[in-house]
């Protein structure tokens, strides 16, 4: 399982570090959409915007606020309660992503470079 994500944005970062805090079972896998491995797996015109975090459960792959209830779904626990977003319909929910995706480096900031893992974390990067 692959999480693909915006490797110089905060808010992205802050949830890569989140989820592996909560991976207790260490299943994800995390590549950045700037890095050669998305650009291998994933389809050019998601990496061009750069407007969405993107879940490969390895066998489809999901994007912007279904890849969010895809992800709390295998984190279990409280997470959970955020399944209540798919009584929504999709075209609202990625709606209410897209404000968040689209004002991510105004509300939260940009790095000038993409997050680099710690030693004991390098396994867990695609790259």
């Amino acid at each position: 399982m692959i999480v693909f994500f915006d490797g110089v944005c905060n808010l992205c970062q802050g949830s890569v570090r989140y989820l592996i805090k909560q991976d207790k079972k260490g299943v994800l896998k995390f590549a950045s959409l700037q890095g050669k491995y998305a650009k291998d797996f994933v389809d050019q015109t998601e990496i061009q915007s750069m407007q969405s975090i993107l879940f490969f459960d390895g066998k489809n792959l999901y994007k912007k606020s279904t890849a969010v209830l895809k992800l709390s779904s295998l984190l279990g626990g409280w997470h959970q309660l955020l399944l209540l977003g798919y009584i929504m319909p999709r075209f609202l929910r990625d709606g209410l992503y897209n404000i968040v995706a689209n004002n991510r480096y105004r509300w939260f900031g940009k790095k000038d470079q993409c997050m680099l893992p710690s030693k004991e974390l390098e396994n867990r990067f695609l790259d």
